[in-house]
Formats: structure tokens, sequence, C-alpha cells
């Protein structure tokens, strides 16, 4: 016993190499994270759930590199904020009418657009490390949270703000369709932003 004691009294006098980083808050995430994988109990997990939300809330008010975790009601304004942002230059610039009636003529070209809208969104939210964003759910087990709600408020808002100015007419669904979805693409880069930048 006292062999273990001089041990880690030893072990806690050892300096830590000056090219290690000091731990931050994505690191206590991940213990976090892996903490929920391994208990059972439900009570504990929410339990776990709770430290991490907590977590969250104590960062410190750095612009990047926070932790960012769950999709809320203050997220999904925030990311109506950036598509309407993205999205007003949209809605009064004609080429955007243009555009879409380009594409809907070519499916191939407009889910390409579309891919190419999801694949930006992905890099924004999950790869260019702005924010340090995490999932907490998955919809089907498959898709994020985050990003169908990022994605799916950009194209409620690209459909309402376009027919509510009236530069899509419903009468032809396809290129009215097509035009949204080319305004979906600005706006979705515009709700990712505006949703992880604040950093909750």
């Amino acid at each position: 016993m006292s062999s273990r004691r001089s041990g880690r009294s030893a072990d806690r006098d050892v300096p830590a190499p000056e090219d290690e980083e000091s731990p931050d808050m994505g690191d206590l995430f991940d213990e976090l994270e892996e903490l929920e994988e391994f208990v059972d109990d439900p009570d504990e997990r929410a339990r776990v759930r709770e430290a991490m939300r907590t977590a969250t809330e104590a960062q410190d008010d750095a612009v990047f590199g926070r932790v960012v975790w769950g999709f809320d009601r203050a997220d999904l304004s925030e990311a109506v904020l950036g598509a309407l942002l993205f999205g007003i230059p949209m809605a009064v610039e004609g080429g955007t009418n243009e555009a879409g009636e380009f594409l809907a003529t070519r499916p191939v070209l407009l889910a390409g657009t579309v891919g190419a809208t999801v694949a930006l969104v992905v890099g924004i939210l999950y790869v260019a490390d702005i924010q340090d964003v995490r999932v907490r759910r998955r919809i089907l087990g498959v898709i994020p949270h985050r990003l169908a709600g990022v994605l799916g408020t950009a194209l409620v808002t690209s459909v309402l703000l376009l027919s509510a100015w009236g530069r899509v007419d419903w009468a032809d669904p396809t290129v009215a369709l097509s035009t949204c979805l080319i305004a979906l693409l600005p706006m979705s880069i515009g709700a990712a932003l505006g949703d992880i930048l604040p950093g909750s």
C-alpha cells in the first residue's frame, strides 16, 4: 500500500514534457464521451450528459475552438439568422432564377449542386475545425442532428423567403424547387456559420 502511494506521489512530481499540450475542453469532452459509452444505467448516462452540458456552458468566451454540443432552439435561431444574411442577396439577385431555370433541365447538375451543398456544410461543421463540434444525437442512427438541423433550416428559409418575395412560381414546381436549391447553397453556408460561430 505504501509503495503504491509513494509511486503515485513520484508520478505527481514528474513535470509534463514541454512539447505536450495542456488538457483543454476537448479533452474533457473526450473523457466524458468515453464515460457515457461505458455506463449502462440510464440515470448515470443522464448525469454524464448533464456534466457535458455544464462543461459546454462553463467554457471561456473564446470565439474559436469552443466545444459545440447539441442543437437546440438557440442554435436554430442562429442558423436562421445566418441563412437570412447569406440568402437575402440571393433572393434579390436575378441570377438565382436564371441558374434555377438552367439546372431545372439538368438533373445531374442539380444533384451535384445539392451534393456540394451537403459537402460544404459537413466541411464547415466537422472538418474545418472552426469549433470542436461534437455529435450528440443522430437521426436514424446515421445523420447528425446538427447537420440535419442546419440543412433543414436553410432549406425551409430558402423556400419561405423566395416564395414570400415572389421570386419563385410554384405553378412550375421543377423550376421553383431548382431555384430554391440554388439559394440553398449559400444559405446553408450562412446557417452553418451562424450556428457554430457563437459557439453554443
